[in-house]
């Protein structure tokens, strides 16, 4: 038989498990985050739009999930997991991002599990991701996320 102690600590539990809707400081940067984005990696195609693979931001379950996808003959990128923090100009990511690039980390794939910030600067149109650096190979990955 189940005490009253051991179904408060399992929902405490599951609570503590589920994520919750990001930080917001800024509506109208959010409303510009949900929805469907260009996604580009510059390392593959021609790094423009032309070429750009597709992001979206939607809420689902109880937190904003971000996922995306470029795919192109030199290698991909993708992201997974979700935004917990926007504000005016940034937004902050928590998931796993990998990469592959046929001439970077002799082709391998490049998975991290992190917390990026993706930030907007000056007139630009998209986020970049921050910090650039890849952490398997001794370059900077601009991975950038298009306003619609």
């Amino acid at each position: 038989m189940k005490t009253l102690f051991s179904f408060v600590a399992a929902a405490l539990c599951t609570a503590s498990m589920a994520q919750a809707d990001p930080v917001i400081s800024d509506q109208k940067a959010a409303k510009q985050l949900l929805g469907k984005h260009a996604l580009t990696l510059q390392w593959i195609g021609t790094g423009g739009l032309k070429d750009a693979g597709k992001a979206e931001v939607k809420q689902e379950g109880g937190e904003w999930r971000l996922t995306g996808r470029n795919d192109a003959k030199e290698g991909f990128v993708s992201l997974d997991g979700v935004v917990t923090k926007i504000d005016k100009t940034t937004f902050t990511f928590k998931g796993k991002i990998v990469t592959r690039v046929e001439y970077i980390y002799e082709g391998k794939e490049c998975a991290r599990d992190v917390e990026v910030t993706f930030e907007r600067k000056g007139s630009r149109k998209y986020w970049r991701m921050y910090p650039i650096d890849n952490p398997c190979d001794a370059v900077a990955d601009y991975i950038d996320i298009f306003l619609r």
